[in-house]
């Protein structure tokens, strides 16, 4: 079993093993739910920019540690107080750059969801060759309740994926939370095993790509080109409601219930003097 060699950040929020040409990536801060910080989405980056030219690897699963697969986004992580435009440009490239991890990942990926997912970790999931759920995971992308635009390339790929009465279903205001059974039923994920058998099964599959040279590719015939170009868009779209008046006083008023009084206190800011800023993006 070997390890791939990455910086001490990265290290920290990540493991990572090779065994039989497969790597396993493995999201490591259950105390933060896995929840996509700029740290965590940078060592992302890093570990995908090193397998994709690891000649030794011909597989990768990525997977989380504790309860949750990943709580997705860390909103008060990614946003500081800055000139507006500054900051729609740094929305926009930030949200961009994180999908493009797994578009331009040269790899057959498997996502091995180990329990719940959150947001950008169920339509970056979705970019993969394939799912496999534990029969725990749940999938939810609360974009509408957020007072935001879908992301992920999930405007495009949701509907040929799951049809468009479930794709509304989950990016709508009805906010539908499948179950790993529902999910399946649904499309969303291929494959799901008790909890205790998903890292089981997941090599298993995984070896099977390696034996028979597994190529990567897209759910539901998605092609790379739409998925870029529906990225691109849909990340100028969530710039522009990320500074919307009506996201940003949900989002202080949210910290404050939570008692995260700073994150609170960088939106009401911006929620405050949008009127001034608002002009120059």
């Amino acid at each position: 079993m070997d390890s791939l060699k990455l910086t001490t950040i990265a290290s920290s929020h990540l493991l990572t093993d090779i065994r039989n040409n497969i790597l396993t990536i493995t999201m490591n801060r259950p105390n933060k739910l896995n929840g996509w910080t700029m740290d965590m989405m940078e060592s992302l980056k890093e570990v995908f920019a090193v397998a994709n030219t690891n000649t030794s690897v011909k597989a990768i699963i990525l997977t989380g540690v504790g309860k949750y697969y990943s709580a997705g986004v860390n909103l008060a992580g990614t946003l500081k107080v800055m000139p507006p435009k500054a900051l729609h440009e740094l929305i926009v490239k930030n949200n961009q750059r994180l999908f493009e991890v797994f578009l331009n990942c040269n790899k057959p990926l498997l996502i091995a969801v180990n329990g719940p997912a959150i947001g950008a970790s169920v339509t970056s999931a979705t970019l993969a060759n394939s799912i496999v759920a534990a029969d725990n995971a749940t999938f939810s992308t609360p974009f509408s309740a957020l007072g935001i635009t879908p992301e992920g390339c999930s405007s495009y790929h949701f509907p040929r994926l799951l049809g468009e009465e479930n794709c509304q279903r989950m990016l709508g205001k009805e906010g539908w939370k499948p179950t790993a059974e529902e999910a399946l039923t649904a499309g969303l994920v291929q494959h799901v095993v008790p909890e205790s058998q998903l890292m089981d099964e997941a090599y298993r599959i995984a070896q099977h790509w390696v034996v028979n040279n597994q190529k990567r590719q897209f759910l539901a015939k998605s092609s790379l080109k739409e998925l870029q170009a529906a990225n691109a868009k849909e990340s100028v779209q969530l710039a522009d409601a990320f500074l919307s008046a009506a996201f940003l006083k949900n989002q202080a008023h949210f910290f404050f219930n939570k008692k995260k009084y700073a994150p609170s206190i960088t939106f009401c800011m911006l929620w405050a003097l949008r009127p001034l800023w608002a002009r120059f993006i």
